[in-house]
């Protein structure tokens, strides 16, 4: 059985699938021989799992017919092992970055199969796209403006296909995309711009919701419209990322936000908001009710995609990284603060486990890994989590998470499910540590796990 730091009456134990609950169950030897050899922290990743995401999200668009094409974020992590498995698994590269375009093209990404949707794309970034004739989202006038001083003068050129990011009604505050009327300006642009060709609109919401995604493209659907009536030929809609991400089971982890109180945390206070860790639906029944939702005109989403003959396009990060990867600290020292509260400092930082850096939390509760056999009846301990800066707020989990047994200098604690925006976001070189180790587990010849660099 594996051990958790948690609080007390009201555990979030860690989701966890076949590939990483055999390493952790049947292996920990083996576990604490690679962080031996690796270092701590090190990211242990499983592009299968990455795979089987994306082959979940295929089957629910195949079965309503509609015509898709499914773009994995780049930003959610820095795997190059995820950046390929998405291409294998049929999928193109959502790059928000002339590094990340970089990337995807090394690893064998033709223009086709990349789409760049960053808002704020530099003159040289815009130049390799042009290049590579990715897939360009327009996020205002201004880049379009910035766009076709980038163009190439001479019109045999393959002609740049682009999207025109809408600022759906929902989003009015946010600086990202652009309102109805501008659309409709840039629309005018490109009419009598002959080097350009577009090919649909785009939305990115933020929340993680079906709803305000089914009320956007019913927007968008207007739109569509009246590019056509301009003599335009649309052939998507670009709905972003948002799909959900299950982390721990939902019933467990609305129990916890009900039992939290301030006193649960080292700071006593309880952070304003938190990712739904524990979402209510996977994301291919997200995908799903959103393809069943009706438009004003009656029409399901999925109807109206396939009597348009729309392609329906989608950048997932998080969602598609789902438990795709471990994180494995070991740790270095257990400080007792008073009688009934200690600091477990594990060697790494919190830049390879951020979420408290965003005064947020990352509510899964992380796996201890000894590594020897504890005494029968040893007594429990209550610990939050510190790296090992010399910074005050570098502290992997302000919780106070009690062990149900003492973690000593050189146990492991395992966070699951970090490639979504947690392992290595924010990873950096402080105190000139070098950067941590990002991993693939496999099987070799004789079926026996091993590692690979993430290539």
């Amino acid at each position: 059985m594996l051990l958790h730091g948690h609080k007390l009456g009201a555990c979030l134990p860690p989701l966890l699938r076949s590939g990483a609950l055999a390493l952790l169950n049947e292996n920990g030897a083996l576990l604490h021989g690679w962080i031996a050899h690796h270092g701590s922290p090190t990211h242990l990743i499983w592009p299968e799992e990455l795979q089987s995401n994306i082959a979940s999200l295929k089957c629910v668009l195949q079965d309503s017919g509609v015509a898709h094409a499914i773009y994995y974020g780049a930003k959610a992590n820095k795997s190059p092992a995820l950046l390929a498995a998405a291409l294998g698994a049929g999928a193109g590269i959502d790059v928000s970055s002339l590094y990340e375009l970089r990337e995807a093209r090394r690893l064998g990404a033709d223009g086709a199969q990349i789409v760049a949707t960053g808002p704020a794309k530099t003159a040289a970034f815009h130049r390799e796209l042009i290049a590579a004739n990715a897939l360009i989202s327009v996020d205002s006038p201004e880049e379009l403006d910035d766009l076709i001083g980038s163009l190439p003068s001479d019109e045999r050129e393959p002609v740049c296909p682009v999207l025109l990011r809408l600022r759906p009604h929902s989003q009015a505050q946010s600086r990202f995309g652009m309102p109805a009327a501008a659309i409709r300006r840039c629309l005018a642009q490109i009419a009598d711009e002959r080097r350009l060709r577009l090919d649909g609109l785009h939305f990115h919401l933020g929340g993680y919701d079906w709803p305000s995604r089914a009320q956007a493209i019913d927007e968008v659907a207007g739109l569509i419209g009246e590019c056509r009536a301009r003599g335009f030929s649309p052939r998507m809609i670009d709905i972003g990322g948002g799909l959900p991400a299950q982390y721990v089971d939902h019933d467990v982890y609305q129990a916890h936000l009900a039992a939290q109180a301030p006193e649960d945390y080292r700071t006593r206070e309880v952070p304003a908001s938190f990712y739904p860790y524990g979402g209510r639906l996977s994301a291919a029944t997200w995908l799903r009710c959103l393809l069943r939702a009706p438009l004003a005109d009656g029409r399901s989403i999925a109807d109206y995609l396939t009597d348009e003959g729309l392609v329906l396009a989608m950048e997932p990060g998080r969602a598609l990284a789902d438990h795709a990867a471990l994180s494995v600290f070991r740790v270095t020292r257990v400080k007792a603060l008073a009688c009934d509260a200690h600091v477990l400092f594990v060697e790494g930082s919190s830049f390879s486990a951020c979420e408290t850096w965003f005064r947020s939390e990352f509510l899964v509760d992380p796996i201890l890994i000894p590594h020897d056999a504890r005494p029968a009846g040893a007594p429990p301990i209550r610990a939050y989590l510190a790296g090992h800066s010399c910074l005050d707020d570098d502290v992997l989990s302000n919780r106070w998470l009690t062990f149900p047994v003492a973690p000593q200098a050189g146990d492991l604690l395992v966070y699951a499910n970090t490639a979504g925006y947690q392992m290595d976001l924010l990873e950096n070189q402080f105190h000139r540590h070098p950067m941590p180790n990002r991993l693939c587990v496999a099987q070799d010849g004789k079926g026996q796990l091993t590692l690979i660099p993430d290539t």
